[in-house]
């Protein structure tokens, strides 16, 4: 069993930045592609970004030039560095991390963007 801890979120002024980190425990640490999702009430858990274990990154639209997204520290961890944050980013960051044969999820952690 894969347990997923997010970190970081919290209360942030527009314009500001968090970072949001993620670990994997209770299991091998390798995954294939380890990303961030994020849901506000109402809609779907939609992408924000994603990393493979070779580097590749992709980014939603919303994030791109804002938001990076790394392999932070051991194999295990995932960062999202998110800068110049808009009231609209919030929301409930989740983690996730694949490999094959399962997709794992983090409880979420939340990012609020407010004055």
């Amino acid at each position: 069993q894969v347990t997923l801890v997010e970190s970081g979120g919290g209360l942030v002024q527009p314009g500001g930045s968090l970072r949001l980190s993620c670990t994997a425990s209770g299991s091998i640490f390798v995954f294939n592609t380890m990303g961030w999702f994020r849901q506000t009430p109402g809609n779907q858990r939609e992408l924000v970004a994603t990393v493979t274990n070779w580097g590749k990154t992709t980014y939603a639209d919303s994030a791109q030039d804002r938001f990076t997204i790394f392999r932070d520290g051991p194999e295990n961890e995932v960062a999202l560095q998110m800068d110049n944050l808009k009231p609209e980013d919030t929301a409930v960051y989740f983690c996730w991390a694949w490999r094959p044969g399962e997709d794992n999820w983090g409880q979420g952690t939340q990012v609020t963007v407010s004055s």
